[in-house]
């Protein structure tokens, strides 16, 4: 994951990672950082991402997704 941008994550496109990076989110490492801090729930992480920056349920979903089959591969 290194130092890449959190609109390199799925799901995130220009817009959110705008509104991520406004409320402090601005590389992968911290997206993935609140994913675990969630410990990995879907249902609080697209709650989070809504709250967070106005994410609809497919970007927040392609997010988790993405999140999670980090952490399978890499955890």
């Amino acid at each position: 994951m290194g130092e890449k941008s959190v609109t390199d994550l799925a799901g995130v496109g220009e817009v959110l990672g705008k509104r991520l990076e406004t409320a402090g989110f601005d590389k992968a490492y911290v997206v993935l950082g609140q994913f675990l801090v969630l410990k990995k729930d879907k249902e609080l992480f697209q709650e989070w991402m809504k709250e967070t920056c106005s994410a609809n349920s497919k970007q927040s979903a392609d997010c988790y997704q993405c999140l999670k089959d980090w952490c399978d591969e890499f955890l």
